[in-house]
């Protein structure tokens, strides 16, 4: 027998509750490429509730892409500080300055023009160009896909290629041709507020009876779990060299994790190494110089999205050599009070506050 998509009454209810429950957020007042583009790049893997602070002082920081483009990669990142996964704000600064001998008014306006600027994947593309553009397109992410995953009782793993495919047939299939926006966002909308990974709210969901896992009540097995991976906790140590009122800092390769970040120098210890022993190696690999190891300030710990750090933090005394930038791109004698200028990572800033002055 025939498997039958949710009908069209179905997704007419689920436009009209969209109609009547969305949130406000500051991006959905506006039909502006940049600013939908903005908030959707934030928005990867990054809460509502988090973003909106940071898309409002982005916007009057780099109001138009011309803005943007114009900017220095280290205003950019330091306006996105605190957000993590810089390379979203990287891609976004190389994006505009690609985009930047068009017209201020001249936008790619399809999924597949969009994926043509650097940087930006299928679900961004599509996004932009369903949001901004009207285009009739279907967008995957985890919220609608958890969505699509229930409506379809899909078994599978929703994330492989053979699970997208399915997915994103289903939901270009249930896509009216009149208002593709207010379908994806109705989508998204449900997954963020009703169709939640855990205790979703089925009763009130406007597509409920269309459901199959509501009906046959595989929720909670919908998307498929994936299994958990052991995260590997890694012990690196930093240190402090000073010289008079300034202190050394380097900045990360562009293609490292954190690239373009400024960081107090160390690196990871391996495997039968001491702290001080890792901390010596790491400096004289990165930057050409031996240090003398004093004492341990303080450790602090981080969790990223694949593993775990303690960072352990040293006063060290420069002994010989001049710093240059081997492993790094670059390299600065900075003042204290100047560091706010430098973008860090969560750790680093926390060291300049705790541990530097």
């Amino acid at each position: 027998m025939a498997r039958r998509d949710p009908s069209r009454a179905a997704v007419a209810r689920l436009m009209r509750w969209y109609a009547r429950a969305a949130r406000d957020l500051p991006w959905r007042r506006t039909r502006d490429p940049y600013a939908i583009w903005v908030s959707e790049v934030m928005l990867q893997q990054t809460r509502v509730a988090k973003v909106i602070p940071y898309y409002t002082r982005f916007l009057k920081r780099f109001p138009t892409r011309a803005r943007l483009a114009r900017a220095s990669l280290r205003e950019v990142l330091r306006a996105w500080e605190g957000m993590g996964y810089y390379a979203r704000a990287r891609n976004l600064h190389r994006a505009a300055r690609a985009m930047a001998p068009l017209p201020e008014a001249a936008w790619p306006t399809t999924a597949e023009a969009w994926q043509r600027v650097p940087g930006v994947g299928r679900y961004t593309a599509s996004a932009i160009a369903s949001i901004a553009f009207g285009e009739v397109v279907p967008v995957l992410d985890g919220n609608t896909r958890r969505v699509l995953a229930r409506l379809d009782d899909y078994a599978g793993d929703a994330r492989s290629a053979r699970g997208e495919a399915q997915l994103l047939g289903l939901a270009a299939r249930m896509m009216p041709a009149r208002n593709p926006c207010g379908f994806n966002q109705g989508l998204m909308e449900l997954g963020a507020t009703l169709c939640t990974p855990r205790a979703p709210q089925c009763a009130r969901c406007p597509l409920r009876e269309a459901c199959r896992a509501n009906t046959r009540g595989t929720q909670a097995l919908r998307p498929r779990p994936r299994v958990a991976r052991r995260v590997p906790h890694l012990g690196v140590a930093c240190g402090i060299v000073r010289r008079a009122d300034r202190v050394l800092i380097a900045q990360r390769p562009a293609k490292a994790l954190l690239g373009g970040l400024w960081e107090f120098p160390g690196g990871k210890r391996k495997r039968g190494e001491t702290l001080a022993a890792c901390l010596r190696r790491e400096l004289r690999e990165e930057l050409g110089i031996r240090v003398r190891v004093g004492r341990e300030r303080g450790a602090l710990d981080h969790a990223y999205s694949h593993y775990s750090v303690t960072l352990h933090v040293f006063e060290c005394t420069l002994v010989s050599g001049t710093p240059c930038a081997i492993e790094a791109a670059d390299v600065r004698w900075a003042r204290a009070r100047d560091l706010a200028r430098y973008p860090m990572g969560k750790l680093d800033r926390q060291v300049t506050r705790l541990f530097v002055g």
